[in-house]
């Protein structure tokens, strides 16, 4: 149950201070029992409408006239408890929650780019873990993507997934103004906003309230990948947050963030930066911005609220040595080419052989072969203590190929594993070396460690099941083959694949990895 803090009741006209001060303790006395009564019966709606109400009660009235009131707001609601069953406003609890977070999730992942980079994805859900491990104990097991936008947007469903775009990332100017957009956005999760919602609106139809909820977290610019349908947008505006919700988002963020141990400017700091980039979002604003204007009132409020932390609190520093490295890879691999190209040539923030790793990667995608080579020579000289400058500069020569790049390739990438055994794309581009070797059971080895890591990267399964084809195992071969166009939402292949996998199935495990596949496919399939 949420804990809300109630400022003291103050009855006009009170004739004297002691009668006063006697019907507002048997005010909140009544309260209590109100709040302990819906507790256990599971609504905490109308202890909210009391809440609110409670000035409206005392509002030009006597002590004795509030007292009367607020008694008959309290009984006409305990006379009611009976008709609620436990979980109110129809079966929403939340094993109800996580699976409508579940199907939303794949309705997601089925129509929109997903990041599947372990770097960057790694990056995310460490941070997620952090705030997540300041916040009391919660139902859910809170799933982490990264969605390829421009928006500078955050958003988590009911169930706990959260989805933080390439836009936030680059958006930002710290690592706690990413994390005080997420804590945010993981607050509203917390307290359960939307799930009230769907209780209070009486939603019908898992379909139709998983389409509201694109409305809703997305906005119009995504309508066009098929995401929101018209239908949904009446709905959308019913789940909308109210303004009490982002106060408490605001205010339980906040908390979550200093409790990780990050600077608490950085709620506001983000906020700020949406502010003064609002005119660049579009209709792909955040709810935070476009569902009340007055972001500067709340960037006000937290600066005040930041007002009781102490100085040791108040006073922390950015560790910001990660966060550069992973816009730099969100920038030069996911956005706008001629907009990464004139930041690295201006930018004088980062490292320079951080820098020069970026301009490699984004000449080897702008296919500027010679300058993405002396790019990435140059960053490996300046950088070679750094194990991610190696894996890029590893990549680069394998895709080059040509004399000499095989064996540069192999070095760089060995040398990548062994500065970061955990970097599973170093390990994944090693698997390829060693099967196109010739070392196919170590490559067998080495693919399936990757996959169990990043069990949805559609390249890897890809690969693996190349691999696979090439030692004659073809069910394993067609079946990754299938999953590799299921995560990339091949619609066309995907069944051609399976039923090659099906055609080859033999043994009763087979016939049960077929049955693995065919639950998830089928779930993906419903929103295509």
């Amino acid at each position: 149950m949420r804990i809300v803090h109630m400022a003291p009741v103050v009855l006009p006209g009170a004739p004297r201070r002691s009668v006063c001060m006697r019907f507002q303790k048997i005010i909140r006395c009544l309260l209590s029992a109100f709040a302990a009564a819906l507790f256990r019966q599971g609504i905490k709606l109308c202890l909210y409408r009391a809440v609110s109400s409670i000035n409206c009660f005392s509002s030009g009235k006597t002590p004795a006239a509030s007292l009367k009131l607020l008694l008959g707001f309290v009984c006409v609601q305990l006379v009611l408890l009976p008709a609620c069953p436990a979980h109110a406003f129809g079966k929403f609890g939340i094993s109800e929650e996580k699976e409508l977070g579940r199907k939303f999730s794949v309705m997601i992942k089925s129509r929109l780019p997903i990041i599947e980079d372990p770097e960057i994805k790694s990056y995310i859900q460490e941070i997620t873990a952090r705030l997540i491990g300041a916040a009391p104990p919660q139902p859910y097991d809170f799933d982490v993507n990264v969605l390829r936008s421009d928006a500078i947007n955050a958003f988590c469903s009911p169930g706990g997934h959260l989805f933080v775009f390439t836009g936030l990332i680059l958006a930002m100017e710290n690592e706690s103004e990413v994390a005080g957009v997420m804590a945010h956005e993981l607050a509203h999760a917390t307290q359960r906003h939307i799930a009230t919602r769907i209780e209070r609106s009486r939603m019908i139809g898992l379909a139709s309230t998983i389409l509201a909820l694109g409305g809703m977290f997305l906005g119009g610019d995504m309508r066009g990948a098929g995401v929101v349908a018209p239908m949904a947008a009446g709905q959308a505006a019913m789940l909308n947050y109210s303004r009490q919700d982002e106060s408490e988002a605001d205010q339980v963020g906040l908390n979550y963030l200093v409790r990780a141990g990050y600077p608490p400017a950085g709620m506001a700091g983000a906020f700020s930066i949406m502010r003064r980039d609002q005119s660049r979002i579009s209709s792909a604003i955040p709810s935070y911005l476009s569902t009340h204007p007055d972001v500067s009132r709340r960037i006000t409020d937290m600066t005040a609220r930041m007002s009781v932390f102490s100085s040791s609190v108040k006073d922390r520093k950015d560790d910001n040595r990660r966060f550069v490295r992973i816009q730099t890879l969100v920038r030069a691999k996911y956005s706008d080419p001629d907009a990464a190209l004139r930041f690295f040539e201006l930018d004088t923030r980062n490292p320079k052989y951080i820098n020069l790793m970026g301009k490699g990667i984004l000449y080897s995608r702008l296919n500027r072969v010679a300058e993405a080579g002396r790019a990435f020579d140059e960053a490996v000289r300046l950088g070679s203590k750094e194990g991610l400058v190696w894996r890029e500069a590893g990549i680069f020569q394998y895709s080059k190929g040509g004399p000499g790049s095989s064996e540069k390739a192999r070095e760089y990438l060995k040398k990548a594993v062994q500065m970061r055994p955990d970097d599973y794309l170093a390990r994944f581009y090693n698997a390829l070396i060693l099967g196109e070797s010739g070392s196919f059971a170590a490559a067998e080895s080495e693919f399936k460690e990757v996959l169990r890591r990043l069990p949805e990267d559609s390249e890897v399964h890809h690969f693996y099941g190349r691999l696979l084809g090439r030692q004659g195992k073809n069910f394993e071969a067609f079946l990754h083959l299938a999953y590799s166009n299921l995560y990339s939402n091949n619609k066309i292949q995907v069944q051609a694949n399976r039923d090659k996998a099906e055609a080859h199935m033999k043994t009763e495990a087979q016939k049960a990895a077929l049955e693995r596949f065919d639950q998830k496919y089928n779930e993906r399939k419903e929103f295509w």
